[in-house]
């Protein structure tokens, strides 16, 4: 194609070239004038062309360029393998747990609050963070939760206040987890060891069994993975409904921890819906909030799931990611961000996922104390309260979601969990108030008020965080 496409030009300005001179000769009130310095510039350009062609012709049966001439001129077809080394199979069987530790150990900031929880306890640590709040919110002019919420929509969005009949079931099987992330409201760590116990797992199993209006069954933790009881919860559970979305909240690195190379054969094999933590698609803000290496690993897991089918649009394996700021910020709009996160991940790593969910990230427990170590929560507090977005009160997680600790206490939303707000138990912080030995159906539950407090702005914020 290019050989003819030269031959016509070259012909061409051979023809104009001729023209030219003859026409030039011709004109005898011009006299004879020789070609101009164009001509012959274009003349020579057809000369080098040709010239050109002719060693590419013959380049291409050259035997010292054995490769040359091999590349389709179908360039469009041509893609970009993905680097294999992301996968990490070497990585299996590789716990994170000693490596974890030892950044707890060498982190000052860490250390004065593990004492601090150690000596005062959870249900004073609870009391100490929300006086700081509060005295953030007094220093602003903004009154209490609810009362905000009444000013601002003229009483009109008390409907918020009532629990609707439970559709989501989520069990917080255990604070035990192989990282210790910055940002993590229930404080987990490898030093924790509160777990749920069986004979609790089964009164939950019972509870499923009784509320038919439970759509979906999200297990959390810690890593929920690292549970004796995970693997009953998850079988029984899709034994009791096989209709059921039964959620992971996966934190990515357990698929690698000793013990659990078959995970996730087991997830495809109950088809668990997983929701995992990707706080960025960058190693720096990852590993800065989640601990040395876990990006690495978090890409070798989600390789890993993308290998099993999770994530693809031609099967049912739901494998879902979320954001968390990794500072005093709102999320970026979801449906932007969930676009950048595909565009990066699939170019640079090959990984596939269905959606990102962006969460705010709620100024209690480890980002409670990040905040205000670092002077601003009250300036946290106040961009909560200056993004309140009224609309979304109809779909906050408490109306719909009972909560459930790994002693089988019963809260309204998860985070009322790690603050210790049980339901039933009026003002009282982990202590008193209903467990799930008390009741024999979720729907049990509806009549008894939803607990809001001063950290409930974080779920009103800009698109919300339930």
């Amino acid at each position: 194609m290019s050989e003819r496409r030269n031959y016509r030009r070259c012909r061409f300005i051979e023809r104009m070239a001729l023209s030219t001179f003859l026409m030039s000769a011709l004109d005898g009130s011009q006299g004879f004038v020789p070609p101009s310095p164009a001509t012959v510039s274009l003349s020579w350009h057809c000369k080098s062309l040709n010239s050109m062609t002719e060693k590419e012709g013959a380049a291409d049966s050259r035997k010292d360029l054995p490769d040359y001439g091999k590349t389709s001129v179908d360039i469009e077809k041509i893609k970009l393998k993905k680097i294999e080394k992301w996968r990490r199979k070497d990585l299996n069987g590789q716990s994170l747990v000693e490596q974890t530790i030892s950044e707890m150990e060498g982190d000052a900031e860490f250390q004065k609050v593990a004492e601090k929880l150690k000596t005062l306890g959870p249900a004073q640590v609870s009391k100490e963070e929300r006086t700081k709040r509060r005295r953030a919110l007094d220093s602003l002019g903004i009154t209490d939760f609810d009362s905000f919420v009444n000013q601002k929509t003229d009483g009109e969005a008390a409907i918020y206040r009532k629990r609707k009949t439970p559709e989501v079931l989520q069990i917080n099987i255990g604070l035990y987890c192989n990282q210790a992330c910055g940002h993590c409201h229930v404080e987990s760590s490898p030093l924790r060891k509160e777990m749920m116990t069986a004979e609790t797992a089964a009164q939950c199993l019972e509870l499923l069994k009784s509320t038919p209006s439970i759509t979906t069954l999200d297990i959390t933790g810690g890593a929920p993975e690292l549970n004796d009881n995970f693997r009953y919860l998850v079988r029984m559970a899709r034994s009791i409904r096989p209709d059921i979305d039964i959620i992971d909240r996966c934190n990515l690195t357990v698929l690698q921890e000793p013990g659990q190379e078959d995970l996730v054969d087991f997830l495809k094999e109950q088809k668990v819906h997983i929701i995992a933590s990707l706080p960025c698609y960058s190693a720096e803000n990852v590993d800065t909030q989640r601990g040395n290496g876990v990006f690495e690993r978090s890409i070798a897991a989600l390789l890993a799931l993308n290998e099993a089918g999770y994530g693809k649009v031609d099967t049912a394996l739901e494998l879902d990611l979320v954001y968390n700021p990794l500072g005093a910020f709102l999320p970026p709009p979801q449906a932007s961000l969930e676009e950048k996160y595909k565009e990066v991940l699939d170019e640079n790593f090959g990984i596939l996922f269905n959606q990102l969910f962006t969460m705010t990230n709620m100024p209690v427990k480890r980002f409670a104390d990040f905040l205000y170590r670092r002077d601003e929560l009250k300036d946290y507090m106040d961009l909560l309260v200056r993004n309140f977005n009224g609309d979304t009160l109809g779909s906050l997680m408490c109306m719909n979601t009972v909560s459930v600790g790994y002693d089988g206490k019963i809260f309204d939303c998860d985070f009322n969990q790690q603050l210790g707000y049980v339901m039933g138990a009026d003002n009282n912080v982990f202590e008193g108030g209903l467990t799930v030995f008390d009741i024999d159906s979720l729907t049990d539950l509806e009549k008894v008020s939803i607990r809001h407090d001063n950290h409930c702005f974080g779920c009103t914020a800009g698109m919300g965080s339930s």
